[in-house]
């Protein structure tokens, strides 16, 4: 085989037609859950993902060390024509970081990420929420000294971030962002978007930038975002930053694709023993449901279980009183607006007295968001009851103490970063604590679909090293708790501390 370049992003597979054969089944996946999607079942699509074009033979760049494994695997003789990326800043790396005008000094993974980045030129960083990505973006950004595009989720962490490209001394005036309604048209040296406000634009938008750089990168599996990285054709800086990874090995190739090797520099664990973080706690409130209940849901499909779960007057009760009963600053998590989020935020409003309550969910302007973080983060006895969409990723509120999950959720990315919203130090914070409602509607041996959900939550709390509690209550018994304000289930620390096994 001989391995050529095509482009930054493409890199050519000149060898026989067996041989590529061979490779499109080396690099062919499964997507988990596509015989639940539209485009399975109406036989358009075979649920599989192709990494590698047989038209072609071409594979993304970022994939050429796993194609170099796969070659020594079956003998193949190779030659590589792809050159091989020049370290930057070899032997002088720490007395430049050293030299920069910074108002904190790097941590030490926050310098083996810059270091490890600057010697492949691409990359993902896998650090975790509050290890300090935004100073190592920062960073990049001063060692390469080239244009460069910052992509972002969201319209908040664009205020956010160039809120802390400021704070580390970088003129404003050197920083354009980029919006719905804002020019496009690279103005400034450092320019910081949305992927909504520019994935449609043409590889020659991209040609202009040789570094781009995309934060929270977990969310690069959206066919939008992909399509946009395949666009910079030219650009032989790139970058990745997340705190978490989806397990399937199909997203985890694809990013690699796009960006290059994954490099996991710190773990949540490691900061919180290194007291940079907040030590969590989590509670595992399990709601038991009346028999006649669990029994007319004994059969139901996912989508009628958790409308049946959303729209119960009960469990919006329990979790209302639960979070007026929680003291300091609460983020309550919810997936569905209309269903869930506006009679949640309305049942709190209606049996609060003396907090401010605040509602966000994607219909919420950016700058109002804003205000309202900038809100919480100067107050304390705040309710944010926000949609998992705006609030789960990327929002820095450091004195946010509890964290409920109104709403069942299973996708380790979105439980993970969720929990990174109240992990960051703050005076006065001792430990975070998230409270997980988990809904028990089991009859005999049949589980019901939430409650699975609930097991791989606790998986991921295992994994992380998350202690967590078990505390078990039928609904009648959760709302006479809640009624005379005894909210010390929740608020002590149980002895029963759990485990998978247990679980």
């Amino acid at each position: 085989m001989t391995i050529v370049p095509v482009d930054d992003v493409w890199i050519r597979v000149e060898c026989e037609d067996h041989e590529a054969q061979e490779l499109s089944s080396f690099f062919t996946f499964d997507i988990p859950g596509a015989q639940y999607m539209p485009a399975y079942r109406k036989k358009n699509w075979s649920g599989k993902i192709r990494l590698f074009k047989l038209r072609g033979h071409l594979l993304y760049r970022g994939l050429l060390s796993r194609l170099m494994t796969f070659a020594a695997q079956q003998g193949y003789q190779v030659t590589n024509e792809v050159p091989i990326a020049k370290p930057l800043y070899p032997d002088t790396l720490d007395d430049w970081v050293n030299a920069q005008p910074l108002p904190v000094v790097p941590r030490e993974h926050q310098v083996a990420a810059l270091r490890t980045l600057l010697n492949t030129h691409r990359g993902i960083v896998l650090s975790p929420t509050g290890s300090g990505k935004s100073l190592i973006i920062h960073l990049l950004t001063q060692a390469l000294d080239v244009p460069t595009l910052i992509v972002v989720p969201t319209t908040g962490l664009v205020a956010q971030l160039t809120a802390d490209f400021v704070s580390y001394g970088v003129d404003p005036d050197r920083i354009q962002t980029i919006q719905a309604g804002r020019p496009k048209d690279r103005q400034a040296p450092i320019v910081i978007s949305t992927w909504q406000s520019i994935y449609q634009l043409s590889a020659e938008y991209f040609a202009d930038y040789p570094c781009v750089m995309v934060d929270e990168v977990h969310l690069a599996k959206s066919s939008s975002l992909v399509g946009l990285m395949a666009k910079c054709l030219v650009t032989p800086y790139r970058f990745g930053f997340t705190g978490t990874l989806d397990d399937t090995h199909a997203h985890r190739l694809i990013l690699e694709g796009l960006f290059g090797d994954v490099t996991q520099v710190t773990t949540t664990h490691d900061l919180v023993e290194q007291q940079q973080l907040s030590p969590l706690r989590v509670k595992m409130c399990v709601i038991k449901y009346p028999a006649s209940a669990c029994k007319d849901m004994r059969r139901a499909l996912y989508p009628d279980e958790v409308e049946y779960l959303v729209t119960s007057p009960q469990r919006l009760d329990i979790i209302a009183k639960t979070a007026i009963a929680t003291k300091g600053n609460v983020l309550v998590l919810f997936n569905f607006v209309e269903k869930h989020g506006i009679p949640l935020f309305e049942r709190i409003q209606h049996l609060v007295v003396g907090r401010d309550v605040h509602f966000v969910h994607g219909g919420v302007p950016s700058d109002e968001r804003e205000r309202i973080r900038l809100w919480v983060e100067q107050n304390d006895n705040q309710i944010i009851v926000a949609s998992f969409g705006t609030f789960s990723t990327g929002i820095n509120i450091p004195n946010l103490s509890t964290l409920i999950f109104a709403s069942p959720a299973k996708s380790k990315i979105r439980v993970l970063q969720s929990i990174g919203r109240t992990l960051r130090l703050s005076q006065g914070k001792t430990h975070a604590t998230l409270l997980d409602f988990v809904d028990d509607l089991r009859v005999g041996r049949t589980v019901n679909h939430v409650f699975r959900h609930a097991e791989q939550r606790v998986q991921y709390y295992a994994s992380e090293r998350f202690p967590y509690t078990l505390h078990e209550y039928d609904v009648e018994m959760w709302l006479r708790l809640l009624s005379r304000n005894d909210a010390k289930t929740l608020q002590s620390a149980p002895s029963d501390a759990g485990d998978s096994k247990e679980w």
